[in-house]
């Protein structure tokens, strides 16, 4: 994947996009000829990023013009100048003169672009991990086969047990009587409180 940039173009994104729209999945020479005719502000700094891009690939990758094509062309929007603009009764409006930054990528048609072999790494992890998954089920049936009936018999022992200490109806009734026994004495030394500490009223 051959990159190529362009900050603080002074031209607003809104009216570079319009011209970016057209380039987008065309070959590099394709792009070039829409560019060398295109009637917009914008088409001589986007043929110059794009010349850039090219000349990066021959020199840096060694690749070939033809098998080139745009993968990606991305318009940001960069920061603004704040200016004033005179208007009539000495009154003056905000302007704000905007900028955007590109980054132009490009692709050989004949090699594998970096996201699909993400893809297919990410594709790999997956099976890897079901696989491992698959073999310790696997493990885990052998060695319940394995047990002897002994072991197991005493295991359903165990949860039959565990069952029957369970609480009854009539455990939760002594419980219920004890908190009620709890709550009235809390209610007693409350109401005794209130006695002791009541206003005297002045005669």
């Amino acid at each position: 994947m051959i990159s190529a940039r362009l900050n603080y173009l002074k031209i607003s994104p809104r009216k570079v996009r319009l011209a970016a729209a057209l380039l987008r999945g065309l070959t590099a020479k394709e792009a070039e000829q829409q560019l060398a005719y295109l009637n917009k502000k914008s088409a001589r700094p986007l043929l110059k990023l794009l010349r850039s891009a090219i000349a990066n690939a021959k020199n840096n990758f060694k690749l070939k013009e033809d098998n080139l094509y745009i993968k990606e062309l991305k318009v940001n929007e960069g920061p603004a100048l704040k200016r004033w603009m005179p208007k009539a009764f000495g009154q003056a409006t905000p302007v704000r003169k905007q900028s955007s930054h590109l980054t132009l990528i490009l692709v050989d048609k004949n090699n594998p672009t970096a996201g699909s072999l993400k893809k297919e790494k990410n594709k790999t992890k997956i099976k890897t991990e079901k696989e491992t998954d698959a073999i310790i089920v696997n493990d885990l049936k052998e060695i319940k086969k394995s047990l002897p009936s002994k072991e197991i018999n005493m295991a359903s022992d165990f949860s039959d047990k565990a069952d029957d200490h369970q609480p009854t109806k009539k455990d939760i009734k002594d419980l219920s009587l004890k908190n009620e026994g709890k709550d009235n004495t809390k209610g007693s030394s409350s109401k005794s409180l209130k006695k002791i500490f009541r206003r005297k009223t002045i005669g």
